[in-house]
């Protein structure tokens, strides 16, 4: 007898042997369409992430890009609006450039597909205006705008939005790990610096 083995006839044995399994699944979570997203928990999570957060009108998106990158040279998607870009910054377009010019760049600016407000997660989907994946992980800013109606309560209210075979980013905060020593660590996996502009 393994020790393996062993382990499992003792956990057998605790709990007292195989449990019937329920006729039918319970499905008694909160469905979708239960809650109003509420843009004000969207913005606590968030900041709780330590992302930054700007609250403004469509057409003041430029000015809070030229605030966060202002004088730098960032990549965007390619249907991105052109609107949101100051003239202060050098876009340069995800044409597919390669990974050492996307990390080269200061940062990134894309759009996003939804943002949930209970859990502070914007979803990313590779749309035209959200592009690829990559542009969003290799540099170290990344400015993401959020229209109010992207916004909504539940997980469950953001699953209808997006399309599952998509390539989905969800992001909650700034890349930030605690594998060493429990000691938080910012840009392992992703930007260090995360800029959410919810446009009202």
């Amino acid at each position: 007898m393994t020790t393996r083995d062993l382990i499992l006839d003792r956990l057998r044995a605790a709990l007292g042997g195989p449990r019937p399994l329920p006729a039918q699944v319970p499905r008694d979570y909160r469905p979708a369409g239960t809650v109003a997203a509420d843009l004000d928990l969207l913005v606590d999570r968030l900041t709780d992430y330590r992302a930054t957060v700007h609250r403004c009108a469509d057409a003041d998106v430029a000015r809070v890009v030229d605030e966060v990158l202002g004088g730098r040279q960032i990549v965007v998607p390619p249907g991105l609006p052109r609107h949101w870009l100051p003239d202060s910054v050098t876009p340069v377009p995800d044409d597919n450039l390669p990974p050492g010019r996307i990390a080269a760049a200061d940062g990134v600016v894309t759009a996003a597909a939804v943002a949930v407000a209970e859990t502070g997660t914007i979803v990313l989907d590779g749309a035209p205006d959200q592009g690829r994946r990559i542009i969003t992980l290799l540099p170290d800013v990344h400015v993401c705008v959020v229209r109010t109606e992207q916004v909504v309560a539940t997980v469950p209210d953001a699953l209808p939005r997006i399309t599952p075979h998509r390539p989905l980013t969800w992001i909650s905060g700034p890349s930030a790990t605690s594998d060493i020593e429990l000691n938080r660590v910012e840009g392992v996996h992703g930007p260090r610096n995360l800029h959410v502009i919810i446009t009202t």
